[in-house]
């Protein structure tokens, strides 16, 4: 898979989770599981962005 559109897919699913997680915080439930794959997500956007930057 191309890193960048890897990169690109990452960063629309984190955006798409942490609606999700405002909305499910909003009405009081727990969030441990939506927190969890944020950061998740994170990590993975860090190493796709390094090794895009090792491509280069």
């Amino acid at each position: 898979m191309d890193l960048e559109y890897k990169l690109k897919e990452l960063k629309h699913d984190y955006v798409r989770i942490q609606a999700d997680l405002e909305k499910v915080e909003s009405t009081g439930h727990n969030t441990d599981s939506l927190e969890k794959q944020l950061v998740d997500i994170e990590n993975e956007i860090t190493e796709t962005k390094n090794k895009i930057r090792q491509q280069k």
